[in-house]
């Protein structure tokens, strides 16, 4: 145990660094903003497909065969915009953690994103339509290109103004004046590089930096993420970040969600196009989805089945408290209290059903999306706190629903006999210790 805690203790002040350096920071919060538009956008594309038989036959009787398109004009004006916001959300934030006002630089984070993308389309019949912005890379095609874009206007953005390579005016000028002509040099750098980027690529690749980004980084990463290895090294390191009492999720999902949630819109939009999603030809199995409802609920380490094993089963005192004031919590999926008064943080014995219980529930699913089994998850995303088999049916029907209470059983069968041995010695000890107040009363009486 010292071994391996040495190694821990040598490891984990670089893991810190990486985790809470400004990067890393600014794209965690960067993203965060793009959560109002998922929900609201889940909430009328989960209307436009709510899982029931018959449903779109029913909607389509009242209001006709094109009942759907309403509902699209806000899936569009959300889930479509998704990598523009988060441009704008990690510049903000970048730029914030320095110190300065951060609105301009997500501005501008904005602007650069839409220089670097073309300014047509081309249409069925092959003709070209200009003065236009291609909306699919301002969504899920676009989250690895608003990384990018985000980081260096930000960088640079802070860079200059820190420098005072600003215009200044005087005091006597209203702040919103002042501000935006404090932007002016920065901004003038920012736009001039992203051109010259437009420029360069254009002329040596006839693409924009946008679509190289898309095919050499975003399609391959997107590829490893929807592997059986990508969808088992998810829970891993979700796991072994928080036995080191990192927040495991928050930061895996911080760098991989925007990958995951580009391909439940791959998803979405065969979907959209009509065509049927068939897997192992043209659906996406890893979304967030299948992090979010099958790795984490009930908390990371799918501790809920811990939680309940504490519950019916504990004969300790500690454990059984412990279980009481976790059911709740762990039904929204917060398990902080149950992790760090197990303790799971750590623990080499709990590390074992705290790994093993996610990885079981990643193979499973996977096994089951593999084979139709479940079908594959879509655009509809339910806010983190929804309890079990509610978020399962919301994204996935009654198929994902009835997996996810399968996998909650699993999980209490693989915590079960970890926990027992940690109660017998919780109990033995509150016994002995019991034992030996009662003795010295004895003795006290005597």
């Amino acid at each position: 145990m010292s071994a391996v805690m040495e190694k821990v203790n040598k490891i984990l002040p670089h893991v810190m660094k990486f985790v809470n350096s400004k990067p890393i920071s600014a794209i965690k919060d960067g993203f965060i903003m793009t959560m109002p538009l998922t929900i609201i956008g889940s909430i009328f594309l989960l209307l436009a497909f709510i899982p029931v038989p018959g449903y779109n036959d029913f909607m389509a009787g009242i209001f006709g065969n094109d009942w759907m398109s309403p509902l699209f004009q806000v899936v569009g004006a959300t889930f479509d915009l998704l990598a523009l916001v988060g441009t704008f959300g990690i510049a903000y934030s970048y730029v914030n953690k320095e110190g300065i006002n951060g609105v301009n630089a997500g501005i501008l984070g904005i602007v650069s994103l839409i220089i670097l993308m073309n300014a047509f389309v081309t249409g069925a019949d092959g003709a070209v339509i200009g003065g236009v912005i291609p909306k699919e890379f301002l969504g899920g095609k676009g989250m690895i290109a608003a990384i990018i874009v985000g980081l260096y206007v930000g960088y640079i953005y802070s860079f200059v103004v820190k420098r005072n390579w600003t215009i200044k005016l005087p005091d006597s000028v209203p702040s919103g004046v002042s501000n935006a002509f404090t932007s002016l040099v920065p901004g003038i750098l920012i736009v001039t590089f992203t051109f010259l980027l437009y420029v360069i690529f254009k002329s040596a690749f006839d693409k924009t930096l946008i679509e190289v980004i898309y095919t050499l980084i975003q399609e391959p990463l997107q590829g490893m993420t929807d592997s059986f290895a990508g969808a088992l090294l998810i829970p891993i390191i979700i796991s072994l970040l928080w036995w080191c009492g990192i927040h495991g999720s928050a930061i895996v999902m911080g760098i991989m969600g925007p990958i995951l949630q580009s391909n439940a819109l791959y998803n979405q939009d065969i979907v959209n196009s009509g065509a049927a999603l068939v897997v192992g030809e043209n659906a996406k199995l890893v979304t967030n989805q299948f992090v979010d409802q099958f790795i984490t609920v009930g908390g990371s380490g799918l501790t809920l089945g811990l939680v309940v094993s504490m519950l019916i089963f504990a004969k300790s005192t500690q454990y059984k408290q412990l279980g009481r004031l976790s059911i709740v919590p762990g039904l929204f999926n917060i398990n902080e209290p149950v992790i760090f008064a197990t303790p799971i943080v750590f623990n080499p014995f709990m590390f074992v059903p705290f790994l093993l219980a996610p990885l079981c529930s990643a193979i499973l699913l996977y096994t089951c999306l593999k084979f139709g089994i479940v079908d594959p998850f879509r655009a509809v995303t339910v806010p983190w706190t929804t309890p079990i088999i509610l978020s399962g049916f919301l994204v996935g029907g009654v198929k994902a629903a009835l997996l996810q209470a399968v996998m909650f059983l699993m999980t209490v069968g693989i915590y079960f006999p970890f926990f027992k041995y940690q109660d017998n010695l919780a109990y033995l000890e509150e016994k002995g210790c019991s034992e030996e107040a009662e003795k010295k009363e004895e003795l006290r009486r005597a």
